[in-house]
């Protein structure tokens, strides 16, 4: 959740409600008589559904796919990722940029549909230069090739636009010392060229004692349009500094209860995460003759994050009293370079065959390849302060400072070594005939990875097919069955350990109904589906088999999820909207070695996958006043963490007050309303559960010209 998002993004939603521009449109023709047009679907509702590879509109496919639009971005006042869980049933906090989605951990993400992800390592996206976000749910294999079966993220970025000159300036003042603004512009150059510029910057503390962020984003673009084929250019700088990083979590007992204040922070004052990241990307898009379009994509990203922090190392009883009071601390010095190159391109042609009867045909490639180096060195310390090791910490009344880690003698870094090659060739076609819709898709994926000299490579082959069946033009019933897979860790392909081993793999099977009642003021969707994971590796329950140092593992494991979920967008009045999100997840194990070696399971439970989620948001205007008002909520019930430990089920709320008259914007919001203590995650015991933000309030004012 991070800050109260699923909330938060409720909440904000209504702020641009507040807009008569936005609300309402008049007729001249009607005097003072208002039309409704459903600020639901004018808003709210992407027109096409674009991570399938294919533009569809959302009845027309059978995939499941939340759109989060630009709009909905800004009415809820979202600054990053975790802002947006709430309006993605199936989705929840896991940890950092990862999530669980349909109840497996997944943090794949991609941009404008490639590989290439700038924020490295242990930093969240922000949403400064995102024109959407897309959350393409189960398996994805055939269309983006290795993946996590739960679904994936594909954020598309902000573009020149040679449709007008625009502008906009924000700023930004809340507690814990928060302040910050934005500014962007679109201006057309005349001669088919224009271009966008924006700049974003915000500087806050948190809750957690020392820590605050410093977070800035430099975008821009350019872009040529002559008609026949449109070349886009953009750079992007991203910064952020995270004072007192990186933040675990807070230490429980075995019921979930924190063990001390969720304010506690493990850092000392001077660890830090910051992280440096540049992308440029290249874009063409042509359509030579009537009926075929071509476009391709060249994305270039490099990113650097350092890190300095003190891990928690071991709970323990300092003063025997019987109650676990202090933990032990390890000084990690770590440095994480990421470079990569992504290509892609696609070919559709689209052909009406009689009145009825249309086809498209896709053919595509997408080439990754990525490196990584990393050196890191660690130095633990013990249960007493002890000169030149880092000291231990109390739970309630940790005193910073007492060990210097200039002082620490941390030894010679550890360097590893990572490259990653991706390329997959594919196949999908779109057959219409009348209201019947069939898809069906197949690609072929090569992959190498090399850790430091240990080399796997393999290829692999995945598939997708998808029918459609239009009821009316307002409701649709769709199913789908697709698979993926993701290659087994370089590092565990030893053939002393029993490797090479082939892929985890993936699939799945999912029906439902989709609607856009009442002209769009109505939007649903309703599916049931099963995802099942298999081929993970296990340790042999025997050890070292073949006796030569190494054990053996074993690539049976599998795990089975079953869920249904809805999702809403209406308007019950032209000045009151609703959306709604709910999930019913249930995730088990199914196959295992009998003896446990799942990471991230206990029992027959998988960690942090929820049975239940309800995310919603609504939002009552005043047009006259120019006034909106908002609430939202977020719900995840109880959880077990990594290490079996109960999360609590938790129930928050946000609220914002919106006004706005002509160019003028002022919005008031409050996450986490009634101050609820809560656990966003769990994770494992000597680092606790993340705890969720407390109260926080904050103020924005803009201006658009």
């Amino acid at each position: 959740m991070g800050h109260s998002s699923p909330a938060r993004a409720f909440l904000l939603a209504t702020a641009l409600s507040a807009s008569p521009a936005f609300a309402q449109q008049q007729d001249p023709a009607a005097d003072d008589t208002i039309v409704v047009t459903g600020r639901a679907q004018q808003l709210y509702r992407a027109e096409e559904v674009t991570s399938g590879k294919l533009p569809t509109d959302p009845l027309e496919s059978s995939l499941s796919v939340t759109t989060i639009t630009r709009e909905l971005i800004e009415d809820q006042g979202a600054r990053d990722a975790q802002d947006l869980y709430r309006n993605i049933s199936g989705v929840s906090f896991f940890s950092y940029a990862g999530v669980t989605a349909r109840g497996f951990r997944q943090e794949e993400i991609f941009y404008d549909g490639l590989r290439g992800d700038p924020y490295a390592g242990f930093a969240v996206p922000q949403l400064f230069n995102i024109e959407r976000v897309e959350f393409l749910k189960g398996p994805t294999g055939m269309l983006y090739g290795p993946g996590a079966p739960g679904g994936l993220f594909n954020y598309v970025t902000k573009r020149p636009d040679t449709a007008g000159f625009s502008g906009e300036v924000r700023a930004i003042v809340g507690n814990e010392e928060r302040y910050g603004g934005s500014a962007e512009i679109n201006a057309p150059l005349g001669g088919d060229f224009a271009a966008r510029g924006g700049v974003f910057y915000e500087d806050r503390g948190t809750f957690r004692t020392n820590a605050g962020s410093r977070t800035l984003i430099a975008d821009g673009g350019v872009s040529y349009d002559p008609g026949p084929f449109t070349v886009i250019l953009q750079a992007t700088h991203y910064d952020q500094e995270l004072d007192a990083n990186r933040l675990r979590g807070v230490p429980v007992d075995d019921n979930g209860e924190f063990l001390t204040d969720r304010e506690w922070n493990h850092n000392e004052p001077t660890d830090f995460l910051n992280l440096e990241s540049d992308v440029v990307q290249g874009r063409i898009e042509a359509e030579p003759v009537a009926g075929l379009t071509l476009d391709a994509t060249v994305r270039y990203n490099k990113a650097t994050e350092v890190q300095n922090y003190h891990e928690p190392r071991g709970l323990f009883d300092s003063d025997g009293d019987g109650e676990i009071d202090s933990t032990i601390r390890e000084f990690r010095d770590q440095q994480r370079t990421e470079e990569s190159w992504s290509f892609g391109g696609n070919a559709v042609w689209a052909q009406d065959i009689s009145a009825t009867v249309s086809n498209r045909l896709l053919l595509g490639f997408d080439h990754f390849t990525g490196d990584e180096y990393f050196q890191g060195r660690s130095l633990r310390g013990r249960n007493v302060v002890t000169a030149g090791l880092p000291s231990p910490l109390s739970l309630f009344n940790p005193v910073y400072g007492q060990s210097d880690p200039a002082t620490y003698n941390q030894g010679a870094y550890t360097i590893t070594l990572t490259d990653a090659e991706r390329t997959g060739f594919y196949l999908l076609n779109e057959l219409t005939l009348g209201d019947l819709i069939l898809v069906g898709g197949i690609r072929r994926d090569s992959f190498r990875d090399d850790a430091s000299g240990t080399v796997f490579e393999d290829s692999e082959t995945t598939y997708r097919a998808g029918v459609v069946y239009r009821v009316t033009d307002e409701v649709s019933l769709f199913g789908q069955y697709a698979t993926s897979f993701e290659p087994q860790d370089a590092s565990s392909q030893d053939v002393l350990a029993g490797g090479p081993f082939a892929p985890t793999a993936g699939d799945i099977f999912e029906a439902g109904v989709k609607t856009a009642l009442f002209g769009g003021r109505i939007q649903s969707s309703l599916s049931a589906y099963q995802i099942r994971r298999t081929n993970i590796l296990q340790a042999d329950p025997l050890g070292d088999v073949g006796e030569d140092g190494v054990d053996d593992l074993l690539a049976i494991g599998e795990i089975t999820s079953k869920g249904i979920e809805f999702d809403l967008a209406a308007d019950i009045t032209p000045d009151w909207v609703l959306t709604l999100a709910y999930a019913y997840n249930d995730t088990r194990i199914t196959e295992n070695n009998d003896g446990g070696g799942f990471s991230n399971n206990v029992g027959d439970r998988f960690a942090n996958a929820p049975e239940h989620t309800l995310g919603f948001w609504t939002r009552y205007q005043f047009p006259e006043l120019g006034l909106a008002a908002a609430l939202g909520g977020d719900y995840v019930s109880d959880r077990i963490s990594i290490s079996g430990q109960r999360v609590d089920p938790y129930m928050i709320f946000d609220a914002s007050l919106i006004y706005e008259t002509g160019p003028y914007r002022a919005m008031l919001r409050v996450d986490n309303l009634f101050d609820a203590t809560y656990a966003a995650s769990g994770f494992i015991d000597r680092t606790g559960h993340f705890p969720g933000e407390p109260r926080s309030v904050f103020l924005e004012l803009g201006y658009s010209f």
